[in-house]
């Protein structure tokens, strides 16, 4: 009779859905500790690369006071443990070749006859180092210019695997079960 006060003075003290799997038997799994963290390598090299927007275009730049545009790419992809040539056209043999509809945060995507590269970031957008007198910036693969000149896209080798961190490793369930 004791055991089974305690337990449902300790069911009420939970949140809804743990109080009731503790009245019930059922197992409980805790919810993703950190939601907004990327998962994957290459989305991992997708939010990195944001952290630069506005630094300038600088011809044969690789460093954060000026990239160009395999440059961006090629030390985005350094900070992840990947190296990358720095050339467009080389970065184009770096992986496998994928359709449009089948990007994912943290592809190539080329431009220009290959001679233009971005990181695809989703939702339609991609950030790059354009041109000379621009700066890092996300642009539009939905409309204008880069649409339409849109050459393909390359997936490296490794970048949409699950990325484990501490914060990610498996969570093992919580067995909440009522004694009588």
């Amino acid at each position: 009779m004791k055991r089974a006060l305690l337990t449902i003075l300790a069911a009420s003290l939970l949140p809804p859905i743990p109080a009731r799997a503790a009245a019930t038997g059922h197992v409980f799994h805790r919810p993703h500790t950190a939601p907004d963290r990327p998962r994957t390598l290459g989305a991992r090299a997708a939010k990195f690369s944001l952290r630069f927007r506005g630094t300038p275009y600088v011809w044969a730049g690789t460093t954060p006071r000026g990239f160009d545009c395999s440059g961006f790419t090629r030390f985005v992809y350094a900070h992840m443990g990947i190296a990358l040539p720095h050339s467009s056209y080389a970065q184009w043999t770096m992986g496998r070749h994928i359709g449009r509809r089948a990007l994912l945060p943290g592809d190539l995507v080329f431009f220009n006859g290959l001679g233009h590269v971005g990181l695809w970031i989703g939702h339609g957008q991609f950030i790059h180092a354009p041109q000379s007198g621009d700066v890092v910036s996300v642009a539009s693969l939905s409309h204008g210019w880069y649409a339409a000149d849109y050459s393909g896209a390359v997936r490296l080798r490794g970048t949409q695997r699950v990325h484990r961190t501490r914060r990610h490793q498996q969570q093992r369930p919580v067995h909440l079960v009522a004694h009588a």
